[in-house]
C-alpha cells in the first residue's frame, strides 16, 4: 500500500476538496473504500464516510445514524434538523468526548486513522472531520507458551496484541510505580513499541542507558523485539544474549520487580527483557514454584547439563588424542575396541556426528510437527546404526554425541542454548590441537570475553563478578523464598511495609 500526501494540507470545508486529497493519498487501495452518505432536511447535506474495507467489519451507516440521534439528544433537537453548522458548533466549541469521537483537521492525520481502523466522516461546509475507531482482529486467545511449559505455575503468556499484554502485566502489578512509555516506530509500520519499568526500583543509570538507546529508533519500520534488541545491544558479535526474550507474565512481572525493564512491540508476542545476565540464564519461572530443595537440585542438574553440552565432544576428543592415560585401562581398552577401523581421527568423526545431530535437530523444527518428531528419532537411529555397521564412526561417539544433544535440551532458555551449540565447535577444535592445553585456553578466552561483555552498560557477570556473596543464594542453589522477601531489593518498593516478624 503506497500512501502519498502533504504532510501539512489541511481539511477545507469544500468536501470535494476533502475526497480528492484523500483518494490521491489511497491511489490503488482498493480495499480503502469512500462513500457519500445524505443527511439533515430533505436530506440536503453530504457527509463522507471513509475506511478500510480489510480492518472494518462493522456498519458504519449504523455508527453515523447514532452519532446523529446522540447529538440531537444532547441539543434536544430533531436528528433530522441536524445541519453542518449544528455539528461544526458542537464539536468546534463543546468537544467530542461525550460521544468517545476524536476530531481530524489534517489529511495526515486522517489518513493515518484510516489505516489504523478508523471510520472517519467529513461534513460538507466543515473543516475538520469526525473519526471512530471500529476496527475488529481476530487475535490469537491467551494460553500457555509453547516454548516455556511449566508442570507447576500460572499458564497465562502473552499473545500479539499490546494491550491485551499491558493489561496482564497491570493485572499483576497494580501499582502507580509501574511506568509504561510509547514509542511509535516507522514511517510505513507505524508500530507501537512499550517498555515497561517500576520507578524506584530500577536503577536510574540503567532507565537513562536505554533511552539513550533506544533514542532514534523510529524512523525505522520494527516489527519484531529482536530489531530492538540488534539495537541496543553492547555487541553484535557475541555469542552470548544479552536480552531475555519470554512470553510469561509471571517471569515479566518478577523482572520488573527485580529492576529491570521490558519491552513490548505491537503484533508479537516476545517481550524483551534488558539487561539480562549470565545467571538470569540458569533459572526457570518454575524454580520458584515447587520447594527449595528441588529447585536448588533442578537446578545443579542444569548446570551440569550446561557444562555437558558446552565440553563433552571436546572433552573425548583431548582424552582420545592426547590424554589416553587417563582413561582407566578397561574402558581405553573398551574404546579401543569400538574404534578399530574407523578410518577418521577422533576429531573428524565428532564433526561429522555433531553435524548430522543439528541437521536432524533443525529438520525437526521446521518441518511440521507431527512429522518432525518422526524424522528425529528415526533419523537419529537410522543414520547413528548405520554410520556404526558402514565403520564411519564407533559406539562411543554416538553415545558422547547423544548425550550433548540431551544435556542441550535440558538447557531452558533458546538463546544461550544457542550459544553453546556455537560455542562446541571452537572447543572441539582446540581440543584436537592442543589436547587439555587447548580447552584450558578455550576456557580462558570465554572467560575474558564474558568479563569483558556488557548489558546496557552492566558488567553481563554481574552477581559473579564483582562478587557478591549474597546473590549466590538464587544462582547455584535458591535460597527459601522468605528470604528473598526480605531483600533490600525489595525494601526500595515497599519501604512502607511493616516489618517482618520474626520466628
Amino acid at each position: 500500500m503506497t500512501i502519498s500526501c502533504d504532510h501539512e494540507s489541511m481539511l477545507q470545508t469544500d468536501l470535494q476538496f476533502n475526497r480528492d486529497s484523500l483518494e490521491r493519498a489511497f491511489l490503488n487501495c482498493q480495499d480503502v473504500v469512500f462513500e457519500l452518505r445524505k443527511y439533515g432536511s430533505k436530506l440536503t447535506y453530504s457527509v463522507l464516510v471513509g475506511y478500510c474495507g480489510s480492518l472494518i467489519t462493522d456498519d458504519s451507516d449504523s455508527y453515523l445514524i447514532k452519532m446523529l440521534s446522540d447529538l440531537a439528544t444532547v441539543q434536544s433537537a430533531d436528528p433530522s434538523t441536524i445541519d453542518p453548522e449544528d455539528i461544526a458548533f458542537f464539536f468546534g466549541q463543546l468537544g467530542a468526548t461525550s460521544l468517545g469521537l476524536s476530531i481530524v483537521s489534517e489529511v495526515k492525520t486522517a489518513v493515518d486513522l484510516v489505516l489504523q481502523g478508523y471510520v472517519v466522516m467529513l461534513f460538507d461546509g466543515w473543516n475538520c472531520a469526525v473519526a471512530y475507531k471500529a476496527a475488529t482482529f481476530d487475535k490469537r486467545q491467551v494460553n500457555e507458551p509453547v516454548s516455556e511449559p511449566v508442570v507447576q505455575g500460572p499458564r497465562e503468556g502473552t499473545v500479539e496484541s499490546i494491550g491485551i499484554n499491558l493489561g496482564m502485566i497491570r493485572q499483576r502489578i497494580q501499582s502507580s510505580q509501574l511506568k509504561i512509555e510509547f514509542v511509535t516506530a516507522g514511517d510505513k509500520t507505524k508500530t507501537t513499541i512499550a517498555f515497561c519499568y517500576l520507578e524506584g526500583v530500577i536503577l536510574p543509570e540503567i532507565l537513562e542507558e536505554f533511552r539513550s538507546r533506544i533514542d532514534g529508533i523510529e524512523q525505522y519500520d520494527v516489527s519484531e523485539t529482536s530489531f530492538i534488541q540488534d539495537w541496543i545491544e553492547d555487541s553484535a558479535y557475541t555469542p552470548f544474549p544479552q536480552y531475555r526474550n519470554t512470553e510469561r507474565t509471571d517471569v515479566i512481572a518478577a523482572a520488573l520487580m527485580d529492576g529491570k525493564i521490558a519491552v513490548l512491540v505491537d503484533n508479537s508476542p516476545m517481550v524483551m527483557i534488558a539487561p539480562a545476565f549470565l545467571v538470569d540464564f540458569i533459572s526457570t519461572s518454575e524454580d520458584y514454584y515447587v520447594r527449595t530443595i528441588f529447585a536448588s537440585m533442578i537446578r545443579l542438574l542444569r548446570l551440569i547439563a550446561f557444562f555437558i553440552a558446552l565440553t563433552l565432544p571436546s572433552i573425548y576428543i583431548a582424552l582420545s588424542t592426547f590424554h589416553p592415560e587417563l582413561i582407566p585401562s578397561v574402558l581405553l581398552l573398551a574404546i579401543l575396541d569400538t574404534r578399530e577401523g574407523i578410518p577418521f581421527p577422533a576429531f573428524v568423526e565428532a564433526l561429522i556426528m555433531e553435524v548430522s545431530f543439528e541437521l536432524l535437530r533443525e529438520a525437526g523444527i521446521r518441518l511440521p510437527r507431527p512429522v518432525g518428531s518422526a524424522v528425529s528419532i528415526v533419523g537419529a537411529l537410522v543414520i547413528g546404526q548405520a554410520a556404526i555397521t558402514a565403520k564411519i564412526t564407533s559406539p562411543i561417539m554416538v553415545i558422547v554425541v547423544a548425550l550433548t544433544g540431551i544435556a542441550s535440551f535440558a538447557i531452558p532458555h533458546y538463546d544461550i542454548a544457542i550459544a553453546i551449540r556455537i560455542l562446541r565447535f571452537p572447543y572441539m577444535v582446540a581440543a584436537s590441537l592442543l589436547g587439555g592445553f587447548g580447552l584450558m585456553i578455550m576456557f580462558l578466552l570465554t572467560l575474558l570475553h564474558l568479563t569483558c561483555l556488557h548489558t546496557l552498560g552492566q558488567p553481563y557477570l554481574s552477581s559473579i563478578a564483582p562478587f557478591k556473596a549474597r546473590d549466590l543464594r538464587d544462582i547455584v542453589v535458591r535460597a527459601p523464598l522468605r528470604k528473598f522477601l526480605e531483600s533490600p531489593r525489595n525494601r526500595r518498593s515497599l519501604d512502607s511495609a511493616p516489618p517482618r516478624r520474626k520466628k
